[in-house]
């Protein structure tokens, strides 16, 4: 597994590299060699720090973690279990995507929410056919609250969207 760090407003220090070099390390045992986990590290203001971690692996299957706290050396104690669990969860959807490593279940941390009502990055992304359930399974492992597919039984764009109350809704679009 290919392993890329990135920092935006903060330096990296060679201790942290290390750090999240022998700590990523496990994350092999996982995927096939193709795979690549982005680090993202950045200072919001003055006493947060964010980290961002991607994985993406067998052609365009992701899993993403991302959180937000005091110190980055508590974003890698809250990010990386975060990843591990969202690769358990799915690991019989994802087959043989990852590598069959048997682990035991490990508690995940909730990571703080950080509401914005400013568009400060745009993404564009292929839209993919697949079944209401396959998208909300896609939705949990890229950790957003939304998710955009092409339904398979339609044809129509569709988004699925956690709900407050814990639940899924579906928007089914008209146009």
């Amino acid at each position: 597994m290919k392993l890329e760090i990135i920092s935006r407003n903060y330096k990296v220090s060679d201790h942290l590299k290390n750090v999240l070099e022998n700590k990523v390390e496990k994350f092999s045992r996982y995927f096939e060699d193709d795979a690549v986990m982005k680090i993202s590290l950045k200072q919001i203001g003055k006493d947060k720090y964010g980290m961002e971690i991607t994985v993406f692996f067998s052609g365009n299957n992701i899993v993403r973690s991302e959180v937000i706290s005091d110190n980055m050396y508590n974003n890698i104690d809250l990010a990386l279990p975060k990843i591990e669990g969202q690769i358990r969860k799915y690991r019989t959807k994802l087959g043989k995507k990852i590598k069959q490593s048997a682990i035991d279940e490990i508690p995940v941390p909730a990571a703080p929410e950080v509401p914005s009502d400013k568009i400060v990055r745009k993404k564009t992304f292929a839209l993919h056919k697949m079944s209401v359930e396959e998208a909300v399974a896609e939705m949990e492992l890229v950790d957003h609250t939304f998710f955009v597919f092409l339904n398979a039984e339609s044809g129509m764009v569709n988004v699925v969207y956690r709900r407050e109350d814990g639940g899924c809704g579906l928007i089914d679009l008209v146009y």
